[in-house]
């Protein structure tokens, strides 16, 4: 860690007043070159911890930067993770206020839903799929604090990896019944495709998202509980939207889930 806990305290604040006030943010290592991923996840921590303290719940987690599209689009080589509160959550088909965020983007994501707990160092493949009770496609609305959509590994952790909406939709499926390496998506904006993908672009499998987390997690002494939502990634870049604009994410098995801007 190199910064002390009172300017961890003081960053936690800028952080979540950003994205509670929809306002961008320079990046924390401009002013704080000294800034490490401990530190970004400290502030992250810290501003969790302050939500529930108001009353909201934490309903998952989410892993970012799981595909090389996303790393190569944000220019960040590392993956990384953030929690999922309650108010992230929006209904399949339902229309999100733009005022609301910053400069939003979409990416098309696989989640599960896990009905054990996950925990402990060494995490794997082949527990994460033991642990899941299904799959279910999905979209992700990120939203970055940071002004220009710039930020570096330190500065994305604290800003919660991005993390603002997400919506799930389409069938839910046991992860048995499906080749998570090989289901493939294609998201549309507007009605136009944008992008087309496959499983295997999130870490080589999905469940190697999951995993990840899960071992990032346990450096903390925290692991995921059953019932939570985990968002792998995005399996393409991500699109800009606007007010108007819909996105639509077709998954091979699994259905399909939209979202409105407005």
């Amino acid at each position: 860690m190199a910064l002390s806990k009172q300017i961890l305290e003081e960053l936690a604040t800028i952080v979540e007043n950003a994205e509670l006030e929809a306002k961008a943010i320079a990046q924390l290592s401009i002013k704080y070159p000294e800034i490490d991923e401990q530190d970004g996840y400290d502030i992250q921590h810290i501003v969790r911890d302050r939500k529930i303290s108001r009353g909201h719940k934490i309903v998952g987690i989410k892993a970012g930067l799981t595909s090389r599209a996303k790393m190569i689009q944000v220019g960040v080589d590392k993956p990384s993770y953030g929690y999922l509160a309650d108010y992230f959550a929006v209904g399949d088909g339902e229309t999100i206020d733009i005022k609301k965020l910053i400069h939003p983007r979409v990416e098309p994501e696989i989640a599960f839903v896990l009905n054990k707990d996950l925990e402990g160092a060494g995490c794997h493949v082949g527990a994460v799929l033991a642990a899941t009770d299904f799959i279910m496609p999905a979209l992700e609305v990120i939203d970055s604090r940071y002004e220009n959509f710039k930020f570096d590994l330190p500065s994305v952790v604290a800003d919660n990896s991005s993390s603002s909406r997400f919506v799930l939709g389409g069938r839910a499926r046991a992860a048995s019944d499906l080749d998570l390496k090989s289901l493939g998506i294609v998201m549309t904006h507007n009605g136009k495709p944008f992008s087309f993908g496959a499983g295997a672009a999130v870490l080589g499998h999905p469940a190697m998202a999951v995993a990840m987390v899960v071992n990032l997690l346990a450096r903390r002494g925290e692991g995921i509980k059953a019932g939570s939502v985990i968002l792998t990634g995005g399996i393409t870049e991500a699109v800009a939207v606007k007010a108007g604009d819909n996105v639509q994410l077709r998954a091979q098995g699994l259905g399909s889930v939209n979202v409105n801007f407005a």
